[in-house]
């Protein structure tokens, strides 16, 4: 069976923005990316629970239409788009390309018509269609063979909605008497007038009686008190309401059903945006646990961004770098000379970064396996310690005891605590990024490796490269690791902390959040 999807673009729009209002989602850059998110989140579960076979998106253009025509108040006394949306839109036809969704539009008609337009079309042609949206318009549509679908929220189920729902909730004989209830009610958020003192309920109850506008006019005198007065004051502001609330079904839209045929997605161009916008989940929904997102993307030109029909156009390119793209200078202090040497490296230093390696994620009980320090980007030490721990850290005591020098960590209270276990006291003052970034982002997540990805660009070498493990069980650990990749990879989580110290820092100030 041939099902086509037909979705409301604005409307969506505007409802994946404010279901997201309480905790908005924003990438590094600070744009709020909510509605974004909650588009492409629509389009995979329609795509994985309906599996359609056909589908496009209709969006309203900016020139009048014979709504406004007619009555030139129409929609006259909406709000200004917000800001965050009208961002977004240009972007939604970006993701809408990359996803080979068809974008519709027809220039003087609104998305209703084109979306009235096709389902009228779609019957004949054999498909059932489905109109995803929350407006309450287009109950007027339905039919045996087209359907209002409305996607749920917050984890619930989408409402399917045929003849039957509709002509229940309305109180109608068929779905086509909507557009006379609607008449009677008005509609504030169109500026749509209705009659005067005729709520929901009361237009139900007349229509669901008279079955018309034109036939309760006709019928005024049956009325009484107060409904008939209003009938016959207001049948000029039935007859135009019911002008503006009905949709139009044979608009110019030119469209060959087997070109909304639903079609395998551009993945590089998809996984760009996903880069862009910084949308790891997604990302990792479609194309799997080794997708990764983050700041590592080259923007398109602000004066000239890509045309999503231009399949020539260049898109952002996912750039997250790794250690072997990075030169770097990481150093090994594995004799009492060099780790003397270091520790009159960073007594110098006004602030160091500083990390643990251990064998144990409870601190007072960890084995210690060794410590490495940053306080250049790209440049690390890495201090292996042996089985007399108190032996290698010595050098280091009177350094981490200095209030003079900032202590820099990530999660720092853990590393705090492996030392103190040893005799090692941390005196302040202390920035910990992990905090640092809670303060910044409350709502996202504060591990090393997706701030690293975030703000840096840039994948940290994960454990997984230096211990062979089963299931959740190591088979080895730090101690078993070789010196050179143990080295690497702690001197690069002291020196990725240090660079995201250098981004943080100023992002606290700057939102006077530093005590």
């Amino acid at each position: 069976m041939n099902t086509l999807y037909l979705l409301d673009g604005m409307a969506l729009v505007y409802r994946a923005h404010f279901a997201l209002m309480r905790s908005p989602i924003f990438n590094a850059k600070g744009q709020n990316t909510s509605a974004l998110f909650g588009f492409v989140n629509v389009m995979l579960d329609i795509l994985k629970t309906r599996q359609p076979t056909h589908w496009a998106i209709a969006f309203d253009t900016r020139e009048p239409t014979e709504r406004h025509k007619i009555f030139p108040e129409y929609k006259a006394h909406r709000d200004e788009i917000p800001e965050d949306i009208a961002f977004a839109l240009p972007h939604i036809d970006r993701l809408a390309a990359a996803m080979r969704i068809p974008v519709l539009k027809c220039p003087g008609f609104e998305a209703d018509d084109i979306i009235g337009t096709l389902t009228r079309k779609a019957e004949p042609a054999g498909f059932t269609t489905f109109m995803v949206t929350p407006d309450k318009d287009f109950a007027q549509l339905v039919t045996d063979k087209t359907f209002i679908f409305k996607p749920g929220r917050s984890g619930d189920d989408a409402e399917i909605l045929g003849p039957a729902e509709v002509c229940a909730s309305w109180l109608v004989n068929d779905p086509i008497n909507v557009i006379d209830v609607l008449a009677l009610w008005g509609d504030a958020s169109d500026n749509i007038p209705g009659v005067d003192g005729f709520g929901e309920k009361t237009a139900k109850v007349l229509i669901h009686e008279y079955g018309t506008v034109e036939n309760l006019i006709a019928n005024a005198d049956k009325l009484k008190g107060k409904q008939q007065e209003r009938i016959i004051a207001g049948k000029e502001s039935a007859l135009l309401s019911k002008k503006l609330t009905t949709i139009i079904l044979d608009a110019p839209v030119e469209v060959d059903f087997a070109t909304l045929a639903v079609q395998q997605f551009d993945e590089a161009a998809l996984k760009s945006l996903f880069v862009e916008f910084e949308f790891n989940s997604l990302g990792k929904r479609i194309f799997g646990d080794d997708f990764k997102a983050g700041r590592g993307h080259a923007a398109p030109s602000p004066q000239s961004p890509p045309s999503p029909l231009d399949s020539s156009a260049e898109v952002p390119a996912a750039n997250l770098k790794t250690i072997k793209d990075i030169p770097h200078e990481y150093k090994i202090a594995k004799d009492e000379t060099s780790r003397r040497k270091l520790a009159a490296l960073l007594e110098s230093q006004p602030a160091f970064c500083f990390d643990t390696e251990t064998v144990g994620l409870e601190p007072r009980e960890a084995e210690l396996v060794g410590l490495s320090f940053s306080w250049k980007p790209h440049t690390g030490w890495y201090v292996p310690v042996g089985k007399n721990a108190d032996e290698a850290l010595a050098a280091f005591k009177s350094v981490f005891a200095n209030p003079n020098i900032a202590k820099v960590a990530h999660n720092l209270k853990f590393d705090v605590g492996v030392l103190l276990a040893h005799g090692i006291e941390v005196a302040s003052p202390v920035f910990d990024t992990m905090l640092a970034h809670y303060l910044v982002e409350p709502d996202r997540k504060h591990g090393m490796d997706a701030l690293a990805e975030q703000f840096l660009g840039y994948t940290p070498i994960p454990i997984s490269a230096l211990l062979k493990n089963e299931g959740e069980l190591f088979e080895q650990t730090m101690r078993d690791a070789p010196l050179a990749e143990v080295a690497e990879y702690s001197a690069e989580d002291a020196d990725v902390t240090w660079q995201l110290r250098e981004i943080l820092a100023p992002m606290l100030r700057e939102r006077g959040q530093e005590q």
